[in-house]
């Protein structure tokens, strides 16, 4: 007897556990085996043409009658989330597509498999997915981005793979797929650095490209005043040394280049000219208490990279290119044509020059006192490959240079990437382990807020394999700032505001920063629950958003109504559309935390029910395994549970520590859980805890404890019989020296 293939090409069909997803798969297509790659279900697909050629699309067959959810590419530089259920439905420009069906290999068989298309790089050719409008057809785009790059044979162009746990499935088939390209490294193999676990303020929002030294300081200086001290800052565009085309009659609109390596002179101290940035850096640092300081920059320098010709620049052998952007990104992004960098070009440092060109800028800022950098405008680089061995190659030889600049003066691996969203980059980023997760906060744009929520959470699925998401800044103060500050507290990437100094709110700040400047941070990506992978909590009018994470002893799960607004197909761009404004009804379970079961390792009698904490509702809710709490929302309103394992000590005792409540990520405080069963001394049971911060402690108890103990001193506490629930106040942080409190309550 033959064993089959769970994943297999097979009579013209893209059969998965027995199947078929694809019908009418091209002749050309081929298939080759993925056993090589390690443990899982999946199979490799190519193509073979007639004719070599710099850009190839061949059909993969039709999808019909299945939900998908696809990462797209709506403009150069950004993913967002579109779902459906037919090939027609699938954008330009998919990145990332999860299919759902039904498994067919047992009759009457309700498991759900998940089918997960990931389209590579190969060879010099950078693959993609669209659907076909007239037939259903999912078809493969593979583009090398010059016409002198060609290729007629592909083997290894797309990545299928399956299995029954979305989450699992798609780490498996990462793992598969860097173990067969070895050219990047998967989130958990990089090291994070240091800011993820501070708060942070950047200066883009509130000063844009006008940012000065007083006005860094005035920031700084704003924030701390209110309690909440940042402990990083990102001094975003405006610091560098930039001008126009020396052009007669040039227009106030010339696009600005880079003319050298250090800062302009509102970043010179006026006593001390060479002191130059290390004079914001010692005073952010010393005066400041500031743990790091970053700087932005182009990944080619400057918006329209490094000026030709500047006599200071001459080494890098910069030269003017015009930007030639794919045929699915000009069909998303149609506004792309008349862009700036597309009709005035860009001084390109030579790939061969531009390691000696990031060495002698990260050099340079590291000798300030600088810990890392946010570099943007990566997506670039995929347009500017004519002449250059194309798309694949340039964008690798630049993120090699740009990892080994990184690795060499950033010992704290400071990096973050910024507009990067092409697999080009991707697949190729060893070294960087932030990534900022979608298209900007915008603070006066109402239609992108919702938007912004919805896409951080899908993109988080792809992009958080390669990297940990950075949903990115947004203003305190603000008619969606507690909507926003939610999402961010419980995304488990950097938390840092934009806020202009003076404009904050700091009873919002405190809910998510401690008195030390430290942060409550989530272990994972925050993502999507496995039952929202397919619903359009933006589109469809009846779904909420439901984002899930872990922390080491329980988890958290945030609500959000998203409705009314996404990128238009028809209009090309982020627009509203109607949607009915009366709330929306969602339900919330113990188990909507993939991997809750995580928190109640070592309790072999656990039953599977979960005690839930609103942050904003503060009701406390027992839930059994699988039981579920209607939650009600109106379009921009959120609410974020505590999710904690209930333990049964004896009979009639049970507890679940939420954590400090008056957080939005309350169980990120619990550095450890320790539960003792005492026979002695009339009790029950003792908990013991190990708490980080100080707030309001909060935790289900379904008796009244005897007593609790922070530290040796007995405590007062408030008890609720009808709830169960338990709090006390922790007021000050633990004692210098102590990373924790240590608390033990008594049943």
């Amino acid at each position: 007897m033959t064993i089959k293939p769970a994943i297999r090409v097979s009579e013209g069909n893209l059969v998965v556990k027995e199947r078929a997803i694809l019908t009418g798969v091209a002749e050309n297509v081929v298939e080759t085996s993925a056993a090589a790659c390690g443990p899982v279900e999946g199979v490799f697909l190519g193509a073979e043409f007639e004719k070599e050629e710099s850009r190839h699309v061949v059909s993969l067959g039709r999808l019909r009658d299945v939900r998908f959810m696809a990462c797209f590419r709506f403009k150069l530089w950004w993913m967002a989330q579109k779902m459906g259920e037919n090939g027609r439905d699938i954008p330009l420009e998919t990145q990332f597509l999860l299919v759902e069906t039904k498994d067919g290999s047992h009759l009457e068989s309700d498991q759900i498999v998940y089918t997960l298309f990931l389209p590579l790089i190969e060879g010099s050719f950078r693959a993609c997915l669209q659907g076909n409008p007239e037939n259903d057809t999912l078809e493969l785009c593979l583009e090398s981005g010059d016409a002198e790059t060609k290729a007629s044979s592909f083997s290894h162009a797309l990545f299928i793979s399956a299995g029954t746990d979305p989450f699992a499935t798609i780490h498996d088939a990462f793992t598969a797929v860097r173990n067969h390209l070895n050219t990047f490294r998967l989130r958990h193999e990089k090291k994070l650095p240091g800011i993820v676990d501070y708060f942070g303020w950047c200066t883009w929002d509130a000063f844009y490209q006008e940012v000065t030294q007083e006005g860094v300081e005035a920031g700084l200086q704003s924030l701390a005043a209110g309690g909440t001290p940042p402990k990083f800052v990102i001094i975003d565009d405006g610091w560098q040394s930039v001008a126009g085309d020396p052009q007669e009659n040039s227009d106030s609109n010339s696009l600005q280049r880079l003319t050298g390596i250090k800062e302009n002179a509102k970043f010179q101290n006026k006593e001390d000219p060479e002191l130059g940035i290390k004079s914001i850096v010692d005073i952010a640092k010393k005066k400041h208490g500031l743990k790091y300081v970053y700087v932005w920059h182009a990944i080619t320098g400057y918006w329209g990279g490094v000026r030709p010709g500047v006599k200071e620049m001459e080494e890098y052998g910069s030269v003017m290119k015009y930007p030639n952007v794919s045929k699915g990104v000009e069909e998303n992004e149609p506004t792309w044509k008349t862009d700036a960098l597309a009709v005035q070009g860009l001084g390109l440092v030579n790939p061969k020059k531009v390691y000696s060109f990031y060495d002698q800028l990260h050099k340079y800022l590291a000798w300030a006192g600088i810990d890392g950098v946010k570099v943007d405008v990566q997506c670039i680089l995929e347009t500017l490959g004519a002449g250059l061995g194309g798309r694949v190659e340039l964008t690798r030889q630049y993120h090699q240079a740009l990892d080994a600049s990184i690795a060499r003066n950033f010992p704290d691996n400071g990096c973050i990437a910024c507009m990067s969203h092409n697999t080009d980059a991707l697949y190729c980023s060893k070294q960087t382990a932030v990534v900022r997760a979608s298209d900007d906060f915008y603070p006066r744009d109402p239609v992108s807020h919702t938007i912004h929520i919805a896409s951080v959470a899908y993109n988080s699925i792809f992009l958080g394999e390669f990297m940990q998401p950075d949903w990115d800044m947004f203003h305190s103060l603000h008619p969606a700032a507690e909507y926003h500050a939610s999402a961010r507290a419980i995304s488990g990437g950097p938390i840092y505001v934009s806020d202009k100094p003076g404009n904050h709110d700091f009873d919002l700040l405190r809910k998510m920063v401690l008195p030390d400047g430290s942060v409550l941070r989530a272990r994972l990506p925050g993502r999507p629950t496995a039952d929202c992978l397919f619903t359009d909590p933006a589109r469809d009018g009846v779904s909420l958003l439901k984002i899930w994470n872990m922390n080491s002893y329980g988890g958290v799960l945030g609500v959000y109504n998203c409705q009314g607004a996404a990128w238009s197909a028809t209009e090309r761009k982020n627009a509203f559309h109607h949607t009915d404004s009366a709330a929306i009804t969602g339900y919330v379970r113990g188990r909507d935390v993939h991997h809750i079961s995580e928190a109640a390792a070592g309790d072999l009698d656990w039953n599977g029910e979960c005690a839930l904490y609103g942050h904003r509702s503060g009701q406390v809710v027992v839930l059994p395994h699988n039981v579920s709490l209607p939650v009600t929302l109106k379009v921009l309103e959120h609410e974020v549970f505590a999710v904690v394992p209930v333990k049964a000590l004896a009979p009639g005792y049970r507890f679940a520590p939420f954590g400090l409540v008056n957080m939005f990520n309350a169980s990120g405080a619990l550095e450890a859980v320790v539960y003792e069963v005492n026979e002695e001394d009339g009790l029950v049971g003792i908990v013991r805890l190990e708490i980080k911060g100080c707030g309001k402690f909060g935790a289900y108890s379904s008796t009244r404890p005897t007593r609790c103990l922070l530290g040796t001193h007995v405590v007062d506490f408030g008890y609720d019989n009808d709830s169960g629930f338990l709090s006390f106040n922790i007021d000050h942080l633990p004692q210098e020296g102590h990373k924790v409190h240590h608390v033990q309550i008594e049943l």
